[in-house]
Parts: structure tokens; sequence; C-alpha cells
């Protein structure tokens, strides 16, 4: 199976055999909405090793496709429709179904969608308080994203821990999945579904990312527009590439943002206070969407790697129950839980793992006929 994931600011190649293990895999630089089509075409023919199955990352699904799909001429059709709906990103996804398209013609193709996971949110969480008309006219309603990443969650957790029924289902355990990369997310998970995210009609809404200013309040963009400030493309672009870590401490990278913050940089430590404040508020807001948190996972590059976002995180929630173990945060490497003993919450870090949930969601398309 070969994996063919369009992230924020890269393409993940992945091949995975029947049992999920990777024979092989590339990472590509696409910055913004960017793929080179030639570098891509390259990566494929240079030792990734052959496949008899493609399954793609498409990041908005939109009302059309609620579920993985089959993609043909109609299919990608209508995924070229809904660039609209994310400009940003629905074209990188594309760029890369064409590209491998012809570098791998006649593969069966599926198309796997970050919306998906959210499709069934309860009405309320999936409804702005907007005129009902903007919904039948534009589709307005809240979307979520990063269902890929927090499905894998809702799997992986439960199996790690031990709370998996005896049929291998997952048993009504309420998770709290904190996606947390250069783009972030929060999930409530109960009974293996999305309940509520942070994310809504766009990838933009929810928490401080590493350039997306994540929610901000609609009024002062109407003001900043009214006044002539910015024209609707600048503030676009601001919001998007110019605000969240970077603009706050003039670095994306969170790595440096930690280091500059401990070193007494004020500008880094507003940064991680900003970002962590928001963390916390949407985890509690998340929490209070399951009525209550029994699981917490950080995954994604920022949840897996940085140590002390878990702390910080942490330590504003012991409200809710969660205390994490300083020696077994300080030191992971793998799947782990980090709970302090005697922990109402249990804490983990799970390395996100899109490529192994588009693989299940590929093959289960499929019908998992031999080979695939």
């Amino acid at each position: 199976m070969l994996v063919v994931n369009a992230g924020s600011s890269s393409v993940k190649l992945s091949l995975l055999a029947l049992g999920d293990e990777t024979l092989a895999a590339r990472e590509l630089e696409a910055p913004r909405s960017e793929v080179d089509p030639g570098q891509l075409q390259a990566a494929l023919s240079s030792g990734l090793g052959e496949a008899d199955a493609v399954g793609h990352r498409i990041v908005h699904g939109g009302a059309l496709f609620r579920a993985p799909v089959v993609i043909d001429a109609a299919v990608e059709a209508a995924l070229r429709g809904l660039v609209d709906l994310a400009p940003l990103h629905q074209p990188k996804s594309l760029a890369a179904l064409e590209a491998v398209s012809r570098a791998l013609p006649g593969l069966p193709a599926v198309a796997c969608f970050d919306t998906a996971f959210h499709a069934g949110m309860p009405d309320a969480a999936a409804t702005y308080a907007l005129p009902v008309a903007w919904t039948g006219r534009w589709g307005v309603r809240r979307y979520g994203f990063h269902g890929l990443s927090h499905a894998w969650v809702a799997r992986r957790a439960p199996e790690l821990l031990g709370l998996t029924t005896t049929d291998g289902t997952a048993s009504d355990v309420r998770i709290v999945s904190c996606h947390l990369g250069a783009g972030a997310s929060l999930c409530a998970i109960s009974r293996a579904r999305s309940v509520d995210t942070t994310m809504g009609f766009t990838p933009l809404e929810g928490l401080v990312m590493a350039t997306r200013s994540g929610t901000v309040d609609p009024g002062l963009l109407l003001w900043l527009l009214d006044r002539g400030a910015l024209s609707a493309d600048e503030l676009g672009h601001a919001l998007e590439h110019e605000s969240g870590l970077l603009g706050l401490a003039g670095t994306a990278d969170m790595r440096l943002v930690v280091a500059r913050a401990a070193s007494g940089d004020q500008p880094a430590r507003l940064a991680l206070d900003v970002y962590l404040h928001r963390l916390r508020g949407g985890i509690a807001a998340m929490a209070a969407a399951l009525g209550g948190l029994e699981v917490l996972v950080f995954t994604g590059g920022v949840g897996e790697h940085a140590a002390e976002v878990r702390a910080g995180a942490a330590e504003g929630l012991s409200f809710l129950g969660v205390t994490i173990d300083v020696g077994l945060n300080a030191g992971v490497t793998d799947d782990r839980e980090i709970s302090a003993a005697g922990a109402a919450v249990r804490t983990v870090v799970l390395h996100a793992r899109e490529d192994v949930q588009i693989a299940h969601e590929t093959r289960r398309v499929l019908g998992a006929t031999p080979g695939v």
C-alpha cells in the first residue's frame, strides 16, 4: 500500500506491508500549497518499491464525501470543485494525486478525507449560529480537520492502554486527542467517534499554530477590512502565514520558541504562554463536550517531541485529573503512557500514524483484496 500524505509543509510517501509495517518512506518539502511534480515522480521511482494500491490524504471532503471513496474521473472532478472550501490545502492534495496517477497509472486509488471523521458530529457542535440560509447556499458549517490523525488516536490509544473489548473494538472511553504540529487541533472522542473539534469551516479556527492565528474575533477582522488597513488578500495571507508562533515570536519552530523562552526571550515567552493558554482552554472545552475525561493524548510533531508543551498543558489541567510523571514525560521515544501514579486521567503520547489509518481505510474500501 502506497500512502500519499500531503500535509501543511511536506508530502510524505509511505509504502506499507499488509501488516502495516513500513517498508519504505520519503518526505518531500512542499511549502504552502506547492508540490513539485518532478520531485514527487523522482521519489516514486527511486527505489520506494512497488505498490498494489494507493491511499491519498485529501484535506476536504465537504458535504459530498463523508467516508473514503475509490477515485475515478467523477470523484476527481468533484474534489476539484471543493477547492474553494480549502484553497490553501486542497490544491496540494490534488497536485499530489495528479502526479502519482501519472507516475503509477492503473493502480486503484482511494481518497481518505481529513473531514470524514467529524462528519457525524452532533448538530450542536457542527452548527454556527449564523443565518440558516447560509448553510443551504454555501454549505457553512464546522467541518473539522486532522480527522485521519484523530481517527488513529481513537483506535490506538485504547489498544495501548488495554481498554479494548474482547472483540477488539474500542470500549466507551472518553478521549481528548491533541494533534499538535504545524497545524493543530483537538478532538473530543467518544465510542471511537468525533463529538467535537476545534477546527471549523476552515483549518484556521481553534488553537494557535505555527503560522496560523487560530480563533480571532471576527469583529477585529471586519474592523481591519472596513478601515482599509488591509485588503482581503493581505488579511488572509497574514492569518495563514504570518501569525501564530511566527507572528508572536518571530519563528514558527516550537523548538526555538521553547529554547528562547527558557533563556529569557520575552516575545518567545509570550508566544509559548499564549499557545499553552489556548491549548489548556481547548482541552477543557473538549472534556466538557464529553461530560468528562478519561484519556488525554498528545500526537503530531509538537505533541510527540515537545515535553515542555505537554508539561505546560498538564500543569493547568490538574482540576480535570491530569497529572503526568516528569521522568516519563522527558524520556518519550515511542507510544507511551506518561501519567503520574494514581492520576485520574491517563495521559498518552502517540506517534501520528495517518499513514496507517489511510492504509486501513483504503483496504476497507477496496475490500482487502489479495495483495492489497
